[in-house]
């Protein structure tokens, strides 16, 4: 097991490249994660889901720093789908037509995409409402994040589509 002073490892240029502390303790496998029991225990909501083999779509909300994008990365790892990571302050509809060609060049290829979102709740209701057809049709689940309460942020559509 790596320990927090390990040596730091070295970029292509031969330049150090060192890691944030956050990054070199964040949790490796959702067994790792603390604090979140309510949600990944067996008897939790994802824990249920990923014991039945059946993730579907959802929305983490919580406060910045809960573990929101890291669940969403361990997620993907643990049902091996793709992880492909966008933000709705940087991303707009042309980068999310790419990311859907993408998600449906993958599926077409035997590998599913999980598409995190974070600040979901940063994007207008039309731009909420073309993800829809990408996630009823598979090619992509899911998963927002968002420090917002998502009943007055989110639309209703993307709501009925997501377990929050």
């Amino acid at each position: 097991m790596a320990d927090l002073f390990d040596t730091v490892p070295r970029d292509s240029a031969g330049a150090a490249a060192p890691r944030p502390l956050a990054d070199r303790l964040r949790p490796r496998s959702l067994s790792e994660v603390i604090g979140q029991e309510q949600v990944l225990s067996p008897e939790g909501p994802l824990g249920a889901m990923l014991a039945a083999h059946s993730l579907s779509s959802l929305i983490l909300w919580g406060p910045p720093g809960v573990g929101k994008t890291t669940i969403a990365r361990l997620l993907a790892a643990e049902t091996d789908l793709a992880f492909v990571q966008i933000s709705a302050i940087f991303t707009g509809v042309p980068d999310l037509k790419k990311v859907f060609e993408a998600a449906r060049i993958r599926r077409q290829n035997g590998q599913g995409t999980l598409l995190f979102v974070d600040e979901i709740h940063r994007f207008n209701k039309a731009q909420q409402d073309g993800f829809l057809p990408h996630m009823e049709d598979g090619t992509i689940l899911l998963v927002g994040a968002t420090t917002e309460n998502p009943s007055f942020e989110l639309n209703a559509a993307l709501l009925s589509r997501a377990q929050v």
